[in-house]
């Protein structure tokens, strides 16, 4: 009876594995799918793409306070 459980409770299941196998080609599908996009975006936007833009001058100090700007 030992042997009737472990294989029951215990063995491989071929379709957990199977679909465990496919969930994971597509994680690494969306990842490489990801990278690439980013790449894309980057070299589109280039360094001067962002420049003057309001997200992105810091507001925070490396501390984590507010940037209080002088009243030029």
């Amino acid at each position: 009876m030992a042997k009737a459980l472990i294989g029951h409770v215990g063995g491989p299941n071929q379709r957990m594995a199977a679909e465990l196998h496919r969930l994971r080609q597509r994680v690494s599908d969306l990842e490489a799918q990801l990278a690439r996009l980013k790449e894309e975006h980057a070299a589109q936007a280039g360094p001067a793409h962002d420049a003057g833009h309001p997200r992105s001058v810091s507001t925070r100090t490396a501390r984590g306070w507010p940037v209080v700007a002088d009243g030029d």
